[in-house]
């Protein structure tokens, strides 16, 4: 079973990175997590724009990125705002470009009724309405610059395993995790004959920092558990054109392969017992 999920989403396209047009790069949540390994695992030759809210962690991947000549245009952002995402939309609409990786998201820890509304709507606006709102700005300048091209453009949403799973007191991240995957999965299909590689990204829990920030309770000491963001990277650049649907690791894999084996009236129990856990943690 794990090599049919391996290959769900499975497309006959093996071009991805390279038949890659030569324009920008543009990653979204990039100063920290995945972005920005997603920003590291880049071919060296290929020009970035970062984006994110972090000034400083995007100041420090402009300079351990740009070398020998190469450009990466930084550009700090809410993308939770109208305002941040128009500017980031008219930053790239200015340049000729060839990826667009929705990766930017935060997450929301705790019972609905007690979390604060503001959190809540800033989640959505960044987790669902910046890579819908980027991606419908920025996808015909990508298909335009892969026809002149006659190459391929990219476009990647960073989903995540928890949209499969309704947990408890992350309710809100869930749901915005299964728009994302619900939207990269429609595309790939709307797109089908187009110059362009969709790919929806599922990763299991990485150490990326996004838990610490929603404040997730530890279960214990040290640092969490979690995927490698550098392998979730290596893995997506790799499934680019070859996948419209990846799940990273072994963990990804039987995380859908079992929730898809129990009943969702058993399912939604269990995981509540498993959230109440890590609620009690706290």
């Amino acid at each position: 079973m794990q090599g049919r999920l391996t290959d769900l989403g499975a497309s006959p396209n093996l071009c991805g990175m390279k038949t890659l047009t030569p324009g920008f790069a543009l990653v979204t949540g990039a100063s920290s997590g995945i972005g920005a390994a997603l920003a590291r695992a880049l071919p060296p030759d290929r020009p970035l724009l970062l984006t994110a809210l972090d000034q400083e962690g995007l100041l420090a991947m402009q300079a351990e990125l740009a070398r020998d000549g190469r450009p990466v245009q930084i550009l700090a952002a809410d993308l939770a705002s109208d305002a941040g995402r128009q500017a980031v939309i008219d930053w790239a609409a200015a340049r000729p470009l060839a990826l667009l990786v929705n990766n930017a998201g935060i997450c929301a820890w705790g019972r609905l009724a007690e979390t604060d509304p503001a959190r809540l709507a800033a989640l959505v606006r960044l987790n669902c309405l910046a890579p819908l709102l980027l991606t419908r700005a920025l996808l015909p300048a990508l298909l335009a610059e892969a026809r002149q091209q006659g190459g391929r453009a990219g476009l990647v949403f960073v989903a995540s395993i928890v949209a499969w799973l309704p947990l408890p007191y992350v309710a809100t991240y869930c749901a915005s995790k299964a728009f994302d995957r619900f939207l990269g999965e429609a595309l790939s299909q709307e797109l089908r004959g187009e110059p362009i590689d969709v790919l929806t990204v599922c990763p299991p829990v990485t150490r990326s920092g996004l838990a610490d920030a929603a404040g997730i309770p530890r279960e214990g000491p040290g640092p969490r558990p979690g995927a490698d963001p550098a392998a979730i990277a290596a893995a997506t650049l790799a499934a680019l054109g070859r996948r419209t649907l990846l799940l990273p690791g072994r963990a990804a894999r039987r995380a859908v392969w079992g929730q898809a084996l129990v009943p969702r009236v058993l399912l939604r129990p269990l995981l509540r017992r498993r959230m109440r856990r890590t609620a009690a943690a706290g």
